[in-house]
């Protein structure tokens, strides 16, 4: 199944702050997750968003609505599990 990406203004915010070569690392693992989701997808339990995407030191923060990946942040692994919700 192919998805949709969309990011939300704090993920692109979080995405312009990386350097260059963490954020085309980034960047290439966006692309491979429109297709199936391919790369490390894990469900989330007891937090929202519910899915995330591990990529090195990085994880990337989102949920599906329908045919849509919309992605809420993308942060350093140590400051992206605050259990701080997400509207």
């Amino acid at each position: 199944m192919k998805y949709s990406i969309e990011l939300k203004p704090q993920a692109v915010k979080h995405l312009g702050k990386l350097p260059p070569s963490v954020r085309e690392r980034i960047l290439a693992g966006l692309d491979r997750l429109t297709d199936n989701l391919a790369g490390e997808v894990k469900r989330l339990t007891h937090f929202t968003p519910e899915y995330r995407l591990r990529i090195g030191d990085y994880r990337v923060l989102f949920e599906i609505v329908q045919h849509t990946v919309i992605i809420y942040r993308i942060l350093h692994r140590k400051e992206s599990y605050n259990r701080r919700r997400l509207p």
